[in-house]
C-alpha cells in the first residue's frame, strides 16, 4: 500500500481544513476568491512578485489559529501538529499588551526546514489559555475551569496513536492517512453540541478568548488566513464585496521601501447561530461572535536588530498618533519609516538588520581583486547576491490587535495582581517539546548559504565574514 509522506499528509490535512472551514464560514471563500484575484494580478504585473515564495507556494499558504485550555490539551495538539512535520516555533504572551485582555500565552506549529516549507508552509498559531493567572480568574473560577477542562475530550482516542506513528514513521500508510486526515479535520471542526449560557457568560466578562476556549467542550479552527501579494488592495476588495473588514493593516506601514515581517487584517467576526443551555435546563437558538477571516501579507524576516528598529517606530508611531484615525496613524508611521528604515534590501543586507540566503556571482568579471574579508564588501563588490529570507512567523502586538479587533468587549483585568510568570522555557515544558528560536533558525539558515556560497567562491579570506559576531 503506498505510504503517504509527512509532506503530503500537512498538504491534504490543509486543503481538507480550508474545504472545511469554507462551508462554516462562507465569507472565508469570498475572501479567497478576492485573494486569488489580487495575486493573479500582482503575478501578472510585477516581475519579482516570487521573490518571496513563488505563486503556487502563496496560493497554498495557510496559516490556521487554535486555542486549547491545558497544557495536556496542548500536547495532544503537539503530537497531531508533529505527524504533519510541524514544529513549535516561537513565544508569544499576549496578556500583557497594551491591547485589551487576551490571558492566553502562545506559540506556533510549523515546518522548520526550508525545503518543507517550500513543499507546504501551513502553520497553526495555538493559544493556551493561562488560567492560575490572578489578573484574569480569581481562584474560585480558576478551580471551576480547571474542572470543566478536565472532563473534555478535543481529540479522539484513535486519532493520537495514529498522529504518533505519523511522527515516528514520517509519514503514514494510504488507508491509515485517510483516516488520520478524517478525525484531525473533524477535532477542528465547530461542534454542534449545546453551549452552557450562563457558564459561557461568566467566562465572557473576563475574556471573549477566555469563553470560547473555556466555555465549550471543544475545540474549533478560529480563522484560517490565506497569503496575499498586495494586502491594501485586498482591504479595498473586501470592503467592495460588502464585507465589513476592522479598521485598519496590523504591522508595518505600507511604504516605498522593502516589505518586511508580516502585515495582517481581517473581516470581522460574524454572528454564528449556536444552541444554548438555559439554567432552567431548555434549550434556545442564538448566536456567537467567535471566528473570523484573517489574510496576511510576509515579507522579509528581520535581525534581532532589525526588530529592534521596527519595534523602536512602532512605539514612535504609538505616541504620536494616539488616539487618532487610522488613516492619520498610517500616515505618521509610513513618514517615520521613510526617516528612519533602510530603504532597500541591499541596506538590510551590509546593516546586517535582515535576513538572507547569499549566493555567489560566478559569473563576475575578472578584475584582479581578491574577494573582501567582509559581507558589505562581497555585497557591494559583486560578489554575492542575497535573497530574501520570508518572515514565516507572527508577531504578537498584531496578533492582539487582531484577537480584539473582533471580541465582543475588552473584558477584564485587575493590574494589582501580579501575573503567572510565563517564558518558552515554561511553555517548552507543558509541550515536552523544545520550543524553537525563530532567530536562531533564520540565522542558521543564513549562515549555511553563506558558507555555501564563500566555499564556491573560494574566498578564503572571505571566511572571516563567518567568523563575525552575528547580527541575529
Amino acid at each position: 500500500m503506498p505510504h503517504i509522506p509527512t509532506w503530503r499528509l500537512r498538504a491534504a490535512f490543509a486543503r481538507r481544513l480550508s474545504a472545511m472551514y469554507g462551508t462554516e464560514v462562507p465569507a472565508y471563500t469570498t475572501l479567497l476568491e478576492v485573494a486569488g484575484q489580487v495575486n493573479d494580478e500582482v503575478a501578472r504585473r510585477d516581475p519579482d512578485a516570487g521573490r518571496l515564495g513563488s505563486l503556487d507556494r502563496v496560493t497554498a499558504e495557510r496559516h490556521g489559529a487554535i486555542r486549547v485550555g491545558t497544557p495536556a490539551e496542548l500536547r495532544q495538539a503537539a503530537q497531531v501538529f508533529a505527524a504533519l512535520g510541524m514544529h513549535p516555533v516561537g513565544f508569544y504572551d499576549l496578556r500583557d499588551g497594551d491591547i485589551g485582555a487576551v490571558p492566553v500565552v502562545s506559540t506556533a506549529f510549523r515546518p522548520t526546514d526550508p525545503v518543507e516549507l517550500d513543499r507546504n508552509p501551513f502553520r497553526v498559531f495555538t493559544s493556551l489559555l493561562t488560567t492560575g493567572d490572578r489578573r484574569f480568574f480569581a481562584p474560585e473560577l480558576e478551580a471551576r475551569l480547571t474542572a470543566f477542562l478536565a472532563h473534555r475530550q478535543l481529540f479522539p482516542p484513535a486519532l493520537l496513536p495514529l498522529a504518533g506513528r505519523a511522527e515516528r514513521d514520517g509519514g503514514l500508510v494510504e488507508s491509515d492517512a485517510e483516516r488520520f486526515l478524517t478525525l484531525a479535520v473533524g477535532a477542528f471542526t465547530l461542534a454542534a453540541e449545546p453551549v452552557d449560557r450562563a457558564w459561557y457568560a461568566e467566562l465572557e466578562r473576563i475574556s471573549a478568548v477566555a469563553a470560547d476556549i473555556g466555555g465549550v467542550t471543544s475545540t474549533h479552527i478560529n480563522h484560517l488566513t490565506p497569503r496575499v501579494l498586495d494586502i491594501d488592495a485586498l482591504y479595498r476588495r473586501m470592503g467592495e464585496r460588502g464585507i465589513t473588514m476592522i479598521d485598519r493593516i496590523q504591522g508595518p506601514p505600507r511604504w516605498a521601501g522593502p516589505d518586511v515581517l508580516l502585515r495582517q487584517t481581517s473581516f470581522r467576526a460574524l454572528d454564528e447561530a449556536r444552541t444554548f443551555r438555559e439554567p432552567d435546563g431548555r434549550l434556545t437558538r442564538g448566536a456567537l461572535r467567535v471566528r473570523f477571516g484573517e489574510v496576511e501579507a510576509r515579507g522579509i524576516a528581520l535581525t534581532r536588530a532589525g526588530r529592534a528598529r521596527y519595534d523602536t517606530l512602532t512605539a514612535e508611531t504609538d505616541r504620536r498618533a494616539a488616539g487618532r484615525p487610522a488613516a492619520e496613524r498610517e500616515r505618521t508611521a509610513r513618514a517615520l519609516w521613510e526617516r528612519d528604515f533602510p530603504r532597500t534590501e541591499h541596506q538590510l543586507a551590509v546593516e546586517g538588520l535582515a535576513f538572507f540566503a547569499h549566493r555567489p556571482v560566478t559569473d563576475r568579471p575578472r578584475d584582479g581583486r581578491r574577494p573582501p574579508a567582509d559581507l558589505a564588501g562581497l555585497l557591494t563588490g559583486g560578489w554575492l547576491t542575497a535573497d530574501p529570507l520570508v518572515y514565516e512567523d507572527f508577531l504578537p502586538r498584531s496578533a492582539a490587535g487582531i484577537f480584539h479587533s473582533n471580541l465582543t468587549g475588552d473584558g477584564t483585568r485587575d493590574p494589582r495582581r501580579d501575573g503567572t510568570p510565563f517564558d518558552a522555557h515554561r511553555l517548552a515544558e507543558a509541550l515536552n517539546r523544545p520550543v524553537l528560536d525563530p532567530f536562531a533558525l533564520y540565522a542558521e539558515q543564513q549562515d549555511r548559504a553563506l558558507r555555501e556560497a564563500l566555499t564556491t567562491l573560494g574566498a578564503d579570506a572571505a571566511l572571516q565574514v563567518l567568523d563575525a559576531p552575528a547580527a541575529n
